[in-house]
């Protein structure tokens, strides 16, 4: 970079990308060029109500800005991501990457070629929680999550593995850091043309498991990983940004005769996580305008969300073929 602040922008300024210009006005090293939306209408609204430009094309916020994130729908974010690309913009591309793996494949050549950031916003991996569980972790062995929502009428254009479960199955390839050897999947649709409840276990190489689930025709809200492994039991609440790691006291031993609820808290020692309270899309946005400037590194890069795709696109093979076999004979 030249030294001057960085210009970013944002294309698709629906609830999520909202809040992404909302954060980026604030940030350090940049000026927010402005935004655009297919909507012209909520162009106007969000410009007024941040205070920011808004543009009447996107090819004109891409003459503007050095940076921007794509927050439009998923089976717009190829389109899209290329255009900026070949504008000479760095990405931040929310979640998933793209629709398929092709998709995916020529952006992040795209970028290469060009020599342009391209994060993924998986804004789990800057969850305060998840960051104050870094220090316990020692190579789990069982990995469980659930993630539910109620209904609403926001990421329908895409299956429920794609819209939340991906998520966690991106935390879960960042952890565990191997490869997939199998998938298992099942899910159906409940109120949507799409898959709207899903459960995916997955075996990687060397024996780590993990069991994901995610619903978004739930009642309550809940996002919530356990691990697993020799040392103990870490339980993190992501939305709240807590959680605890209940492990063997040293030194301690079981007990002799009758066992009871006060024998076991007596060798079990609790240690309460709690993140710094920073907003993770805050935090994921200082991170990716770090590595755009060259002063941090890129934490999800355009590889890391291909890849989270990948096994997503697993999983959905995995519920069709569920789904075309327990279909009556």
């Amino acid at each position: 970079m030249t030294g001057r602040p960085l210009r970013v922008g944002v294309l698709g300024v629906g609830s999520l990308g909202f809040h992404h210009a909302r954060i980026l006005r604030e940030i350090p090293g940049t000026v927010m060029a402005g935004v655009f939306d297919a909507s012209p209408e909520r162009t106007a609204q969000v410009a007024a109500e941040l205070g920011v430009h808004g543009f009447a094309s996107q090819d004109e916020l891409l003459r503007a800005v050095d940076a921007a994130v794509v927050a439009v729908p998923t089976t717009h974010h190829a389109e899209v991501a290329l255009a900026a690309l070949d504008a000479g913009v760095h990405l931040l591309i929310e979640k998933p990457i793209a629709s398929t793996l092709e998709e995916a494949n020529r952006i992040v050549r795209r970028a290469a070629e060009g020599g342009l950031i391209v994060a993924t916003g998986h804004v789990e991996r800057f969850n305060s929680a998840l960051r104050a569980c870094e220090q316990h972790l020692e190579g789990p062995q069982f990995i469980e999550s659930h993630r539910l929502a109620p209904f609403g009428p926001r990421g329908t254009d895409v299956a429920v593995v794609l819209d939340l479960m991906i998520h966690d199955i991106d935390l879960v390839l960042g952890l565990v850091r191997r490869p997939v050897e199998s998938v298992d999947a099942v899910g159906v649709g409940v109120l949507s043309a799409n898959v709207d409840i899903a459960n995916a276990r997955f075996v990687f190489e060397g024996g780590v498991v993990a069991n994901v689930t995610a619903s978004r025709v739930s009642l309550e809200r809940m996002r919530k990983v356990r691990f697993f492994q020799r040392s103990g039991y870490i339980s993190l609440d992501l939305a709240k940004g807590t959680g605890e790691f209940l492990r063997l006291r040293k030194g301690a031993t079981l007990p002799e005769g009758e066992f009871n609820p006060l024998s076991l808290l007596s060798i079990v020692e609790r240690i309460e996580l709690a993140g710094d309270g920073a907003e993770p899309l805050r935090a994921e946005l200082e991170a990716w305008v770090a590595a755009v400037l060259g002063e941090g590194p890129l934490v999800v890069s355009g590889e890391d969300g291909r890849d989270a795709l990948a096994v997503a696109l697993r999983v959905m093979d995995r519920i069709e073929h569920h789904a075309a076999a327990s279909q009556p004979a």
